[in-house]
């Protein structure tokens, strides 16, 4: 429930977390109440890439970064059509943006889109304490007549929890649509004259995805969550995409059996976030949730093919399971991980090497940078061409 209201950086807001703490500060954005998983970015830059992330949905982000909105808000670089975060925590937000490209703030943007957030915390502090007990529920109040602490700790804690959390369908495409390859003149190529043709199954897709394809000749048909194998292979594809997207990889058992479908096949595949959850359960591995999983834009992960060590854009809160230590035996063949983060050797990525499939835990589109795996649609393409040959 919100109400967006000018002038709210002096209404007061508090922020309730299901264990109990309490950080009370000022609203910012939209005044009212909102629910969902208190999460942390590392990010010092990019918050627009972060907000209208669709894998943020349900989720409310603490920026460890001091001052936010010093850019402003474009017109240039949502990933989506709206924010999708649940709520949005800052600890001293810019008073005037200053950037040539800035249209309006991005406490007018929060406004606008009636997005809940509170400011003058000590995020620092909500930090370690999620570092230490996990990531969790957590409320954010605002308004003149807040009720008591004991009823705001009670409705966070009715709140659904994100484990077990099926959400890819609540925020990817309804219809499919094409983005066109771009030609080396950098206009669009003709519908049906692309180098490649990629489905890609829309799971909660961000928009530099497609365009990073489309940079490299490639047709992208984006495809609903709810996109069945027949739907895929009906746009005759030369290689198929899994992209991110929210939730629990442990729900997704339609896009699972999708993705077995395609492997059945033998086509090209490369998947992302989400997509490299979904590959691992489709190989026979499970899932499982991080404390408080891996957000921002300076993320270590080491390439084991080659040896190189990336600076990573991530968004997850669940990995796989798989065994990075050998090669496992799957239905499809041989799999190794990959990559791997090197902060807590969690799984970054599968690789098959009887068939051409791999994924990535992390973000390589990422359009506020970092900018290191990009390789990675390069990789897909060379699959593409292989496959072909």
């Amino acid at each position: 429930m919100t109400t967006s209201t000018r002038g709210a950086a002096k209404t007061p807001a508090v922020l309730v977390l299901e264990d109990g703490r309490t950080f009370r500060g000022r609203a910012y954005g939209a005044v009212g109440v909102t629910f969902g998983e208190a999460v942390f970015s590392t990010g010092m830059t990019g918050y627009q890439e972060t907000l209208t992330d669709p894998s943020y949905h349900r989720q409310v982000v603490v920026m460890t970064a001091p001052h936010v909105g010093n850019t402003g808000v474009n017109d240039e670089d949502p990933e989506s059509g709206r924010i999708w975060v649940a709520g949005y925590v800052v600890r001293d937000p810019a008073r005037v943006p200053s950037n040539w490209r800035s249209r309006r703030s991005l406490d007018e943007e929060l406004h606008r889109q009636g997005v809940v957030g509170i400011c003058g915390i000590d995020t620092r502090a909500l930090t370690r304490h999620l570092r230490e007990r996990g990531a969790m529920r957590v409320g954010i109040f605002s308004g003149n007549a807040l009720p008591d602490e004991g009823t705001m700790l009670a409705e966070v804690r009715q709140a659904p929890e994100m484990k077990g959390a099926d959400l890819s369908a609540e925020v990817a495409t309804k219809e499919a649509y094409v983005v066109p390859a771009i030609g080396p003149d950098g206009a669009a190529v003709p519908i049906g004259t692309a180098r490649f043709t990629v489905a890609a199954v829309d799971l909660g897709i961000k928009g530099m995805t497609p365009h990073r394809m489309a940079e490299r000749g490639i047709e992208v048909h984006v495809l609903p969550a709810t996109a069945t194998a027949e739907d895929v292979y009906a746009v005759h594809p030369d290689g198929v995409f899994f992209s991110n997207g929210p939730g629990d990889p442990a729900t997704a058992d339609h896009p699972v059996s999708v993705m077995r479908a395609v492997l059945e096949r033998g086509t090209p595949l490369f998947g992302i976030c989400f997509g490299n959850q979904i590959l691992g359960r489709a190989l026979g591995f499970g899932t499982y949730k991080l404390k408080y999983g891996h957000r921002g834009i300076n993320q270590p992960v080491q390439d084991r093919t080659t040896g190189k060590v990336e600076v990573t854009a991530h968004n997850h809160g669940f990995a796989v399971d798989a065994p990075a230590d050998r090669v496992s035996e799957t239905p499809y063949g041989r799999a190794e991980v990959s990559h791997v983060c090197l902060n807590d050797d969690v799984v970054e990525g599968l690789h098959l090497l009887d068939r051409p499939a791999f994924s990535v835990q992390y973000h390589p589109e990422a359009a506020a940078g970092p900018h290191d795996a990009a390789y990675l649609f390069d990789r897909f393409v060379s699959l593409m061409e292989g496959q072909r040959a």
